[in-house]
């Protein structure tokens, strides 16, 4: 059926790469080319088959939500940058309702405000859905995989023939009770990213304070454009929420860039308190890019950041749309890494990339770093100078001289092949180029050594055709030395090939595809925690007050950071008595403990029980006389 489908690509929070601060291979590369096109394309949707007609699973979506998409429309006379940000509510039943979204790209024909819509969604058995968006003149067709959370991660499913749109974003639960401005309270983070009609890439990062009624204060700001990055003055900051009921505002920002007045004008939906997804509204021309991203609560310790702050290892993920190597032309570039820092001033990092299909690898680069009391912080790596807005410790926004990008914790122990076990929700995220082959998809690891199996179903929206149920099969090998989560994965479906892993936490592992001419940062996130699977006792008969047994809990999956705590039980505590709980560390999959015994007159069974999170498991001990 014919349909005029709003291009709306997804969040680029970050689409330069770091590489010309990490890497010489891509230093002093600032400029970056142009491409353009019509970001509403109306097209004939050629019978495709959606990733899923199934709704065994509509459950799973329940509640408001946000959404945010951001990427490219590709069309015969090249690609422009678009973005869209939203809410809809789902029923839990297939159904959208209370739906609004603001889109932004080149030219007034792709720009929708505050326009609502209903529509229609279907998850299937592996938790891949499909969703229908119905907007005025037609409807907007995504593929989506839901994360253990209740989150999902989303990619445009309309594109064909080289036409149509090329995005990926997420979608997060919402909070209405923080659709008001007095609970956008405190210090916040932000970073933005995009390109403008000549598809040259910007990236805007930066801090402020809110103040719970409108206002901003103590900004502090940097933006990489056309080839400079200079710091930024935000002279006068402010917010609104104007609905209160489906949580959509505004944030204006009148700055001063080397000098030169500058404002920005944001579209903002409330996620909750701490988090706001954000799309630039002004006119998208030749000098003004498509900022689009995120605003993150900053979890300030006492007396603000320092450099303690950044201590220990950290996955690292940037991206940029550069020349590679002599070529005359830009091309998406992706670096992919673990940076450590040891709290104090000094820093190393261990990074992959590709840059048009041209891969390199850096092992130890060795830098330092100054962290500010209001978050921002610098690293120099050599001759190459990047600057952070943190988040939390470990965790921040990430801004290169031609490049932006994120630093996400990694879990503080060994980090193998039994560390990536379990179903992940998978997508490919920060788009460069429109000729990136987004997907997102669910997938399964064995966390099987010394070389484990990674497959999975996925749905791919790639600009020359949407191929729903895709399979994806690949080998993978990660190692906790000597870059602790570092591996490799070799692809044997589709056209085969090779990628990059590095394993932030059990939960959250990137990587990055090598060879591939139009890379991007894949994202895997575990979709289910684990759950109990057993308690066994071993032996499980024992002379009482002479001999003891041990009990094993074992869990479906590795423990995520922190470690998970099982909490013990005795049927009879005067014969049998053993710890209140017992913690499985982060990583691992099973714990023991002792179950000691005391005299008793006749023999008697004991059942023993172990809980976590719901699970219950119960085991028998025989008492003997």
């Amino acid at each position: 059926m014919p349909t005029c489908n709003v291009n709306v690509p997804p969040d680029l929070r970050s689409v330069d790469a770091l590489s010309p601060n990490l890497s010489p291979k891509q230093a002093g590369r600032g400029n970056i080319t142009n491409l353009s096109a019509s970001l509403i394309v109306c097209f004939l949707l050629a019978s495709t088959s959606l990733a899923q007609t199934s709704g065994v699973n509509d459950a799973e979506l329940n509640g408001n939500y946000a959404f945010n998409l951001s990427g490219f429309s590709a069309g015969s006379n090249g690609s422009t940058p678009f973005a869209v940000v939203g809410r809809f509510r789902a029923d839990g039943a297939g159904n959208l309702t209370n739906g609004e979204l603001d889109t932004n790209g080149v030219g007034s024909a792709a720009v929708l405000t505050g326009q609502p819509f209903t529509g229609t969604y279907s998850i299937g058995p592996d938790s891949r859905g499909t969703m229908a968006l119905n907007v005025p003149g037609g409807s907007i067709t995504l593929a989506f995989a839901m994360k253990a959370t209740g989150n999902a991660q989303l990619i445009w499913f309309d594109a064909g023939g080289g036409s149509g749109t090329v995005a990926s974003g997420d979608i997060e639960r919402a909070n209405p009770s923080a659709y008001n401005a007095s609970k956008i309270n405190g210090d916040y983070a932000f970073g933005f990213a995009g390109f403008d009609s000549s598809h040259s890439r910007a990236a805007f990062l930066g801090r402020l304070t809110a103040n719970g009624a409108g206002s901003f204060s103590n900004g502090a700001a940097d933006i990489y454009a056309y080839g400079n990055t200079n710091p930024v003055i935000i002279a006068v900051g402010s917010y609104v929420i104007s609905d209160t009921v489906q949580g959509r505002g505004s944030i204006t920002l009148a700055c001063l860039i080397g000098g030169v007045p500058h404002n920005f004008n944001f579209v903002l939906y409330v996620v909750n308190k701490g988090e706001l997804f954000v799309m630039e509204t002004d006119p998208i021309a030749g000098t003004t890019a498509l900022l689009n991203g995120r605003v993150l609560q900053q979890q300030t310790t006492v007396g603000g950041f320092s450099n303690a702050s950044l201590h220990g290892n950290m996955v690292l993920y940037v991206t940029a749309y550069t020349p590679c190597g002599s070529a005359p032309t830009p091309s998406a570039a992706v670096i992919l890494g673990l940076l450590a820092a040891d709290g104090t001033s000094a820093l190393n990092i261990t990074f992959d990339q590709n840059c048009g299909g041209t891969d390199d690898s850096v092992t130890g680069l060795s830098g330092t770093y100054l962290v500010a009391g209001n978050g921002r912080a610098m690293m120099t790596i050599g001759p190459f100078n990047t600057i952070a807005y943190l988040v939390n410790t470990n965790q921040a926004f990430l801004l290169g001289t031609d490049s932006s990008g994120f630093i996400e914790p990694q879990a503080p122990m060994p980090l193998n092949n039994s560390s990536l076990i379990g179903n992940y929700a998978g997508l490919a995220i920060d788009l460069a180029d429109s000729n990136v082959n987004v997907f997102s998809g669910e997938f399964t690891a064995d966390g099987s050594g010394p070389t484990g199996d990674f497959t999975g179903t996925e749905d791919l929206g790639t600009a020359n055709n949407p191929t729903p149920n895709s399979s994806f099969a690949a080998t993978y090998s990660i190692s906790s030395s000597p870059t602790n989560g570092r591996g490799t994965m070799t692809i044997a479906s589709g056209s085969g090939g090779s990628a990059v892993a590095y394993v932030a936490s059990p939960s959250e592992v990137f990587a990055l595809p090598l060879g591939d001419p139009n890379p991007a940062v894949w994202t895997f996130a575990l979709l289910a925690p684990p759950s109990l699977s057993s308690l066994t006792l071993n032996p499980t008969s024992v002379v009482g007050g002479v001999q003891t047994s041990t009990g094993t809990v074992t869990l479906t999956g590795p423990a995520p950071a922190g470690g998970v705590q099982i909490l013990l039980s005795s049927g009879n505590p005067a014969a049998v008595t053993l710890p209140s709980s017992v913690t499985i560390p982060a990583g691992a999959t099973s714990a023991t403990f002792t179950v000691n015994t005391s005299i008793v007159l006749v023999s008697t069974s004991v059942h023993i029980t172990a809980t976590y999170n719901g699970t219950t498991k119960t085991a028998t001990l025989d008492v003997l006389l």
